[in-house]
């Protein structure tokens, strides 16, 4: 497989859309002058088409895949894996090279990664002018968006980016976080999300929603502990005894 472009670097040939020649790392200090707005977006069922069917783009294509979106890989040749995804029907595979545009037709987002900067650049501008989401990886100044270093844990996602500046830097800080909020803390955000339709029934503002879970998530016995303990019964009492606080406090007003 070929090698993919590096970043960006004083002295290095220019891989991005200024076409400098020699980098200067301009585009890096524009791109890190203003920050990146944080979202996390919904994709399921929402096309997304990857350039490029090395490891690189089989990475990007499972982590599509697991957020349910629908894709399309475009590559003259591509990895096992991938082949034996577009195989089971798990993606749409184009058995060539991008040829323009219209390879973008009715998708959400697009992630590259070639090793053609010329390629690079022209998906980049087609994506651009047709204002969605693009990403040429390893090449942040070809990028309206920037795939952070993400922990999950049940329904909890924790992203750190470093607007590009260091990839290496956001997966450490990831792996440093994962260890610090792990399987209990999505275990309580499950338990609590049981009781969100209580809540909203029951409880008739805002602020009497919010001091709701507060006193839970906040009180004593922590309910994080309880769970690291594997007492998850415990939970259950702490959050019952919150709800029948919060019908006594209404009843009485």
């Amino acid at each position: 497989m070929a090698v993919m472009p590096a970043i960006a670097y004083s002295g290095k040939e220019c891989v991005c859309q200024l076409r400098l020649g020699t980098c200067d790392e301009s585009c890096v200090r524009d791109m890190l002058a203003v920050p990146p707005y944080m979202v996390a977006l919904r994709l399921n069922g929402r096309r997304a088409v990857v350039i490029g069917g090395g490891p690189i783009g089989l990475e990007k294509t499972e982590k599509l895949l697991a957020c349910g979106a629908s894709i399309t890989l475009i590559a003259p040749k591509a990895v096992k894996a991938l082949r034996e995804l577009a195989s089971d029907g798990s993606i749409t595979w184009h058995e060539r090279t991008y040829a323009g545009s219209s390879d973008l037709d009715g998708a959400f987002i697009c992630i590259a990664s070639t090793d053609d900067t010329e390629m690079n650049i022209r998906i980049y501008e087609d994506a651009e002018a047709r204002n969605m989401l693009v990403n040429v990886v390893d090449v942040p100044p070809l990028c309206n968006f920037i795939v952070p270093a993400v922990t999950r844990q049940g329904p909890i996602a924790i992203a750190i980016s470093t607007s590009g500046a260091s990839p290496a830097l956001a997966k450490r800080m990831r792996d440093e976080i994962a260890d610090a909020y792990g399987a209990p803390y999505g275990r309580l955000a499950e338990l609590l999300n049981e009781v969100r339709g209580w809540a909203k029934a029951t409880l008739p503002t805002y602020n009497d929603r919010r001091d709701f879970f507060e006193q839970i998530v906040r009180g004593d016995p922590d309910p994080v502990a309880l769970l690291r303990r594997g007492d998850e019964a415990g939970v259950r009492k702490v959050i019952a005894r919150a709800q029948e606080r919060m019908t006594d406090s209404l009843a009485s007003n």
